[in-house]
Formats: structure tokens, C-alpha cells, sequence
């Protein structure tokens, strides 16, 4: 009833897990960006059936995942490899499915993020995510912190998958979202030389979550002090604090995300001006 999708590059650390929390699944898919590590040949022998497209950007990797595979079923769930499916969510999506009307093309629920075997509860920014699609139904767009778009409805499901952004090292996550960073800067610059407007409206009451996400982060980016007042929001009105030192390490880093942000923000627009003067 259900396919599953793996994005991998060099996964050879997360993917074993990923893959054992799917294996009731008969029909996973591995699209690999060419890893050079054993991701392939471990997907493999879990029976995935892998292809490998060589990575341009993160929402064109996804949608050539979504068009171009050859699916065994309607219904695609979609995980990284650091990503993972608890056995209590199995019957919970067959049992959506088995409910969901011709209308509707996704489902959202919720993502529980870890440092080490540590549930981030109160400090997690983002704790709702569309994952399963009707195939046909679903693109993406941007090309950092890519936004998933669904034709038809979207249906929530009391349920959840796990996530582990930390498994490689804190030394691998500041590396990545140094390039994330770097991926932003160069999109806020973009979005706002090109006069995008982002509303106050769709960021507070839109009822598309990955619409409503995208013009409350459109409006983030212009508030003055963006490091200090994410790390405050987090750790007093998320109350990520309760969540003991893993909470303040989380919102301590993403305070220094948002820095490199700013400062590469500003480092793009200095170099335009000189260009131009």
C-alpha cells in the first residue's frame, strides 16, 4: 500500500537504521547522489532498490526522485537517511489510507528531533512535516530548506517519525549548515532584490503549514538582532530549557545558524555594491 523514498549521499553511518525501520515495506527506494562511502552496496543487500542521479540541487533531487521512479503503490513515504519510521506509526498510516478520501493527496505529522537519546520536546522548531504523498500529487520548490507543495488535501495523522540530526557529530552539523548557511544568504539576497513580498496574513493563518513556514521565516529574516531573538524564543517561550542541556545546546546552535546567515547576508550585499559602484 505504501512505498517508501531514502534520499542518500554518503550515508553509510544512518542508512542501516533508516532501512531496518522500513523493512516491513516492499517496495523501498534508495536515490543516491553518487555516494562514495558503502551507502549503494548497503542499501542493496536490504533489498532497496537504489538509483543514482548526480545531485544539482535539493528540490530537483527530490522531484526527479518523485517523477522518475518506478513505484509499486499510490502512496510514497519520504525519509532522509538519519531519519526513522517506531513500529506504533505501521498501522497508523495503513489505517489513514484506508480512510482517505479521492481527494486527498498528503498527510502531515509530527517529527521528533534527538541529540543522542534525547527527545528535543520543547525545543524543536518545526515539529509538523507533510511526508506521506499521493504520487502525482506533490513537487518542491526552493532550493534550501525545500518546501513540499501537495495538489489536493492535506490530512493530519496522530503519529510520528524520528529524527537524529546529531548522529554523525556536532562537528558534521555545524559543517552542513555552514553550506546551509551559505544556501540561505544567497536566497534571502535573491527573494529580496526580486521584491518578493511576504505576508503577515499567510505567515499567522495560513492553513498550508509549509506556506504559513515559509512567510513567517520571509518576515524572520527582516527583524534586526535574528540570532539573539531566535535563541530567546527558544529557550523562554519554547521553553527549551526543560529540555535540560540538550535543549540549550539545540537553541545555541541555532542561534549561531542564524549568525552565519547574517553574516553571509551581509558580507553578498557589500560585494553587489562594490560590483555595481
Amino acid at each position: 500500500m505504501i512505498s517508501v523514498l531514502i534520499l542518500t549521499k554518503d550515508e553509510e553511518q544512518d542508512l542501516p537504521r533508516c532501512l531496518k525501520s522500513v523493512s516491513w515495506c516492499d517496495d523501498v527506494h534508495v536515490f543516491d547522489s553518487f555516494s562514495s562511502d558503502r551507502t549503494v552496496e548497503i542499501a542493496q543487500e536490504a533489498g532497496a532498490t537504489v538509483t543514482q542521479r548526480k545531485f544539482d540541487s535539493y528540490a530537483a533531487q527530490r522531484n526527479a526522485a518523485l517523477q522518475n521512479l518506478p513505484y509499486k503503490y499510490p502512496w510514497l513515504f519520504i525519509l532522509d537517511a538519519d531519519e526513522q519510521i517506531p513500529d506504533q506509526l505501521r498501522s497508523v498510516l495503513r489505517e489513514c489510507l484506508q480512510k482517505a478520501t479521492d481527494t486527498t493527496s498528503g498527510f502531515r505529522l509530527r517529527r521528533r528531533d534527538y541529540i543522542g537519546k534525547k527527545w528535543l520536546k520543547y525545543s524543536q522548531m518545526t515539529p509538523f512535516y507533510v511526508r506521506l504523498v499521493r504520487l502525482g500529487k506533490a513537487h518542491y520548490h526552493r532550493e534550501i530548506n525545500e518546501v513540499l507543495e501537495v495538489d489536493g488535501t492535506i490530512e493530519e495523522i496522530d503519529g510520528y517519525f524520528n529524527h537524529y540530526p546529531f548522529s554523525k557529530g556536532f562537528r558534521h552539523w555545524l559543517n552542513k549548515h555552514n553550506q546551509y548557511s551559505s544556501m540561505e544568504a544567497k536566497r534571502w539576497v535573491e527573494e529580496h532584490r526580486g521584491d518578493i513580498k511576504f505576508s503577515v496574513k499567510k505567515a499567522l493563518l495560513n492553513s498550508d503549514f509549509s506556506e504559513q513556514r515559509y512567510h513567517q521565516k520571509g518576515l524572520f529574516y527582516k527583524l534586526p538582532g535574528r540570532p539573539l531573538i531566535k535563541w530567546f524564543y527558544m529557550v523562554f517561550w519554547r521553553l527549551s530549557f526543560l529540555d535540560g542541556q540538550a535543549g540549550l545546546t539545540n537553541a545555541t546552535l541555532q542561534a549561531i545558524y542564524e549568525y552565519f546567515i547574517v553574516l553571509k547576508t551581509k558580507e553578498l550585499l557589500s560585494e553587489q555594491e562594490h560590483q555595481n559602484g
